[in-house]
């Protein structure tokens, strides 16, 4: 919810009235009637009731699988990017800007160790996986594996047997004239 405050600004004597006229000032607050709840339960439970995830996005183009996670606030080098058989392990730490004595106030980003844990399919390589971060966003690619790509089978069968016995009873024809 949001609130509008304003005060009129004007002088309250008559006589000054006509002289100076400023216009209305506004001010917009966010109105949370359950902030100080919160605030009051996090404080008594050392906990955050914010959530301490990594949203994501992931879609195919093609051959390829992209997956793209946000981790605004987060510095390069506090991105840990594993993979373990077929499970892509991502783990980010985002720490405060503000240093101890400094007077914080308001603190609203989660902060902390952040894990996520991304389970690929057989058909995905993850040898060829490829990770590129830039401002806030970790971008996974990965290919689909050769063996999962679909392919055309040549198909056997009589008209088959019947070339191949054809060419061969050639091949014998050929060998015996000579």
């Amino acid at each position: 919810m949001w609130l509008a405050l304003g005060s009129s600004g004007r002088d309250s004597q008559p006589e000054n009235r006509h002289k100076h006229q400023e216009e209305p000032t506004l001010a917009l607050m966010r109105f949370d009637p359950f902030r100080d709840f919160d605030r009051l339960t996090e404080q008594m439970l050392g906990t955050t009731t914010r959530p301490r995830t990594m949203p994501l996005a992931a879609w195919r183009r093609k051959d390829e699988f992209f997956v793209q996670i946000d981790l605004p606030g987060v510095h390069r080098d506090d991105v840990e990017l594993t993979v373990e058989r077929n499970v892509v392990t991502v783990r980010a730490e985002r720490r405060p800007e503000y240093e101890e004595g400094d007077e914080v106030i308001v603190d609203e980003r989660p902060l902390g160790t952040f894990t996520r844990q991304l389970f690929l399919g057989d058909n995905l390589d993850v040898n060829k996986l490829s990770a590129d971060y830039d401002r806030g966003l970790l971008m996974l690619t990965i290919p689909i594996s050769e063996a999962s790509k679909p392919r055309r089978i040549p198909l056997g069968g009589q008209q088959q047997q019947q070339s191949s016995d054809s060419g061969s009873a050639s091949a014998e024809q050929a060998h015996a004239g000579s």
